[in-house]
């Protein structure tokens, strides 16, 4: 059965807000590592919007530093899925939406044949948590405290606290760690 993956960056003070993030190379460098790793990729239409048609149109141009061509590269090789009930359609020919009952959804795609799925952003994640369907979360936690912005979790609701167990920690040479959960 597949994996439900949750990948984010955060801050040292938990916000997940893009606009107040910082990407490195090496941040880059992890997450397209991440990527190779998997077999399809989530999101939320928000998310969706910020990522495509950005990283696409990168991948096709080569345009950037060595580490962001690369990371366009290998997110532009995986099809994607888009949760909303907003968006119309999609012109990415790697994408398909889903609508409807997340929960069920996500049920069906974890039963398919294939490689685990990573999903990123916030409130189509914070679903899944609630429902109990991540398997795996990897937090890469940067060096600098924002003080304001959205936080990480806010609005989940739980029924019990998530156990988790760190499985591996990898230090970058920015002082950003990236850490690697398994839920209890």
């Amino acid at each position: 059965m597949r994996r439900i993956i949750y990948a984010i960056n955060i801050t040292a003070d938990g916000c997940c807000d893009h606009a107040k993030q910082h990407v490195d190379e090496e941040k880059l460098e992890f997450f397209a590592q991440l990527l190779r790793g998997v077999g399809l990729q989530l999101f939320g239409r928000k998310t969706y919007e910020l990522m495509v048609p950005y990283w696409p149109d990168i991948a096709e141009s080569q345009s950037e530093t060595a580490a962001a061509n690369e990371f366009a590269r290998v997110f532009d090789s995986l099809d994607r899925i888009v949760v909303s009930r907003s968006l119309g359609g999609v012109e990415d020919r790697k994408t398909r939406i889903i609508r409807g009952n997340l929960g069920e959804a996500i049920v069906k795609l974890k039963e398919e044949p294939g490689g685990d799925i990573l999903v990123g952003g916030v409130d189509v994640p914070s679903q899944l948590v609630e429902l109990g369907l991540v398997d795996e979360f990897r937090f890469v936690v940067g060096p600098m405290v924002v003080g304001e912005g959205r936080r990480l979790f806010d609005e989940v609701r739980l029924a019990e606290s998530l156990r988790m167990k760190l499985v591996e920690t990898k230090v970058l040479k920015s002082g950003t760690v990236a850490l690697h959960y398994l839920k209890q």
